[in-house]
């Protein structure tokens, strides 16, 4: 069953007008028409998903290009890959220090919080 690129759209949680770009960039393909309106294998929609966790690692458009059609063989972008993983694996351990920071400080009496030794021993914990 193929999905009018208005169910994609909601589902996705993309404009119309983004999911014509993606085609437009050939990170994603439609199936063809119903009218005038594209319509999409539901396959589009794990591929959607792709693109967005990757938008959202920081991966440009064109990153993202070169990743879907990549292949084992494609040795400059794998490495490419292993440094922007080790890149994430610093932001993760500086994102969740902060996230356990906070956590304790909504619940923490210090006066100021940020005095607090629970409180800074979270923020100065050495990266994984």
């Amino acid at each position: 069953m193929l999905l009018d690129i208005a169910d994609v759209a909601r589902s996705s949680g993309l404009a119309a007008s983004a999911l014509r770009y993606y085609e437009r960039r050939r990170l994603i393909r439609s199936s063809g028409r119903n009218g005038l309106r594209r319509t999409y294998s539901p396959d589009v929609l794990s591929r959607l998903a792709l693109i967005n966790c990757a938008r959202a690692a920081g991966f440009t458009l064109a990153q993202i290009g070169r990743f879907l059609v990549a292949t084992p063989d494609d040795v400059g972008l794998r490495e490419q890959m292993k440094q922007r993983a080790n890149e994430l694996d610093k932001q993760i351990a500086q994102l969740t220090r902060m996230r356990n920071s906070l956590s304790h400080a909504a619940i923490c009496t210090h006066k100021p919080l940020v005095a607090c030794p629970k409180f800074k021993a979270y923020i100065e914990e050495p990266p994984l």
